[in-house]
């Protein structure tokens, strides 16, 4: 494994290229939806107004699963998953892992279970997912108690 220099703190870890097309994609689904349930005219305000109401849920859902990221700063990480935020300490982190297939990174944990941290996946941009696994994993390292810990 290629040596990683640790990134400066504050430094914020997410899926960029992902976030972009989610979020891209809904909000043109929403334009789209609601072009097309203003211009039928056979439509009532009722039918309109569930359109619109529709596209805003899909956009919703869209923006919801833009939403993971990683932040790291001198006090430990947060982890900022799809519905649930967690706070950890550096020592609570005891190995950064992203294996070949895996859909996101795994934070091992000092209370014995992993936790999964979307805010670092491989989908579209592979080499930057892993190039952040490793700087995630250089700070876990020289911040918290280390790998071999436990």
């Amino acid at each position: 494994m290629t040596e990683s220099p640790t990134p400066a703190l504050p430094v914020t870890f997410r899926p960029g290229r992902t976030r972009a097309v989610l979020l891209t994609v809904g909000t043109v689904m929403f334009v789209v939806i609601t072009a097309v349930a203003l211009m039928l005219e056979q439509l009532g305000p009722g039918e309109r107004a569930s359109f619109i109401f529709t596209a805003a849920l899909f956009l919703g859902v869209l923006a919801l699963l833009s939403r993971p990221k990683v932040v790291a700063d001198e006090n430990g990480v947060t982890v900022v998953n799809i519905t649930r935020t967690r706070r950890l300490a550096w020592a609570e982190i005891l190995r950064v892992n992203l294996r070949p297939g895996d859909p996101w990174v795994f934070l091992d944990l000092s209370d014995g279970t992993s936790m999964p941290a979307l805010g670092i996946q491989p989908g579209i941009a592979k080499q930057q997912a892993i190039r952040d696994a490793r700087a995630l994993r250089a700070l876990a390292e020289t911040r918290g108690t280390g790998p071999d810990a436990g």
